[in-house]
């Protein structure tokens, strides 16, 4: 049986660790092909690059290693009944279950490592690749000026160039708008016919060597009342050989961003972290519940609040009030007091209406960020119970169709694993927005695939042709015998009509 385990345990850890980069690579693609407009053109460092993708590898584990086992199992099983080899094992008295025991406990060990993994690495993981890529977002792209295009990457500037050579890196042509004046933005243009362009070492500057220009310069004045007609408008241009124009530039260089500023995202806790901040979060939702039981109860008793100071003299006032005979107090207004009445109890409605509105928009965003911990605190134990599920699908499912290699297996797993990430998709979401409690809504995925992989595994270790069609056609004719002796003058009839 050792011998047996040992190459039950090489044919499966081979399929498993290439599926496993397989899925790997795919789904950093996958991020990579997101977020391609944000990385492109910002003159990025190899070690940054190299970072991010470390970190957004680590990011999407907890989708490639359940599609990795579920198509290992899928080869290893299929590649086992189709060499006959899985046929040889139960000819020797073996059960589909002893053959399975190594790779279970081996997927136990997995699952055991996938929830440290979540718990210990994952939310580390999303800190630095979030905050890694708001740094990204934040910086520039470097300068890149395209021909008869005018260029705004230089804040307080547009640049135009007609022509550019590729060798010698000079522009022809060019126009420069100066909009650094908010108010008058084309007051300062300066053409020139050539010029280079150098930027800083530190990336904090760029000098513009322009040759043979024109500037043209006109002040306007609107604001200052005072000035003479002609002060307010003055009309300037200047024409050069050559000039050196330096510009300042901002936000060109990459620089990190405070990681503390993302750690209060649920992603990045911890199972205990997220448990301590889900109460305090319930703390202070239950605070904007009694505001909102207060307020109202004080709107409805306006004469208990300012009679009684203290809230344990609510109720007492609250059955004084009850007591007058309200119809009896109105009839002794005259219409003057009434109408002055009726607005003061209008505006006390408007602004209990007003306040309580306020109450609630805090109570649902305190509510969405329960729901967001509570579903990440669930996710700690989602990702080890995949890798099983997904286990006791593909064993099962491979030793029925017999077919190995990365053809079958891989359309059956992709296939499989599309259901399971649309219906975790729709769980998850309706757990977000409260329509249903969030256990159901993140267990729903594991409650559907949890009966197939079971009737797959029952179906497996009984012999069962799932897939054989002449089962099928074995079992309609057996359905069609039974028929024909409850029902004959329906099968007659349609035997004449097909004649």
């Amino acid at each position: 049986m050792k011998k047996l385990h040992i190459f039950i345990l090489k044919s499966y850890a081979g399929p498993l660790a290439m599926t496993f980069f397989i899925s790997l690579f795919i789904l950093v693609m996958q991020f990579l092909w997101r977020y391609v407009d944000d990385l492109v053109g910002k003159g990025l460092e190899l070690h940054v690059m190299a970072e991010l993708m470390f970190y957004a590898s680590l990011q999407v584990v907890p989708m490639a290693l359940p599609l990795a086992i579920l198509l290992a199992a899928l080869m290893t099983f299929g590649n086992l009944g189709e060499n006959y080899e899985l046929t040889a094992i139960k000819a020797a008295g073996i059960s589909l279950r002893r053959v399975m025991a190594p790779l279970v406990v081996l997927t136990a060990i997995i699952s055991a490592t996938a929830f440290w993994f979540s718990n210990n690495v994952l939310p580390v993981a999303n800190l630095k690749l979030y905050s890694l890529l708001y740094s990204v977002k934040q910086a520039r792209p470097e300068l890149d000026i395209k021909e008869k295009i005018y260029y705004g990457g230089v804040e307080g500037f547009r640049i135009k160039v007609d022509r550019k050579d590729k060798k010698t890196g000079m522009m022809y042509d060019l126009i420069i708008h100066d909009h650094r004046d908010k108010i008058n933005r084309n007051v300062n243009v300066t053409m020139a016919d050539s010029g280079q362009m150098v930027v800083g070492a530190d990336k904090n500057h760029i000098a513009i060597t322009l040759y043979s220009g024109i500037t043209y310069d006109e002040k306007v004045s609107l604001g200052n009342s005072r000035m003479t007609d002609h002060a307010r408008q003055m009309y300037r241009h200047d024409t050069f050989r050559q000039q050196t124009v330096t510009i300042e530039l901002e936000g060109m260089d990459f620089s990190r961003s405070d990681e503390n500023l993302f750690k209060t995202n649920d992603r990045m806790k911890n199972l205990e972290q997220l448990r301590t901040d889900a109460d305090s979060l319930i703390a202070i939702r239950q605070v904007h519940i009694d505001e909102i039981a207060k307020r109202t109860q004080m709107s409805c008793m306006n004469k208990a609040k300012h009679k009684y100071a203290n809230d344990t003299l609510y109720a007492a006032a609250i059955d004084t009030v009850r007591a007058v005979n309200i119809d009896s107090l109105a009839l002794r207004l005259t219409d003057r007091q009434k109408t002055t009445v009726v607005e003061s109890a209008l505006r006390t409605a408007r602004d209990s209406k007003q306040f309580v509105d306020e109450r609630r928009s805090q109570y649902a965003s305190e509510q969405l960020k329960i729901n967001r911990h509570e579903m990440e605190m669930h996710r700690k134990f989602t990702l080890p119970i995949a890798c099983m599920l997904f286990f006791f699908i593909g064993a099962p499912l491979g030793a029925i169709i017999r077919k190995g290699g990365l053809g079958a297996p891989m359309v059956i797993s992709i296939l499989f694993f599309i259901f399971y990430y649309i219906i975790d998709t729709m769980g998850a979401k309706f757990a977000r927005e409260g329509v249903w409690p969030v256990p159901a809504g993140i267990w729903l995925s594991t409650m559907i695939l949890a009966p197939i992989g079971t009737f797959l595994t029952y179906k497996s270790a009984t012999d069962s042709a799932l897939l054989n069609s002449e089962a099928y056609a074995i079992f309609w004719g057996k359905c069609r015998k039974r028929l024909e002796r409850w029902a004959p003058r329906i099968f007659k009839k349609t035997e004449k009509q097909t004649i």
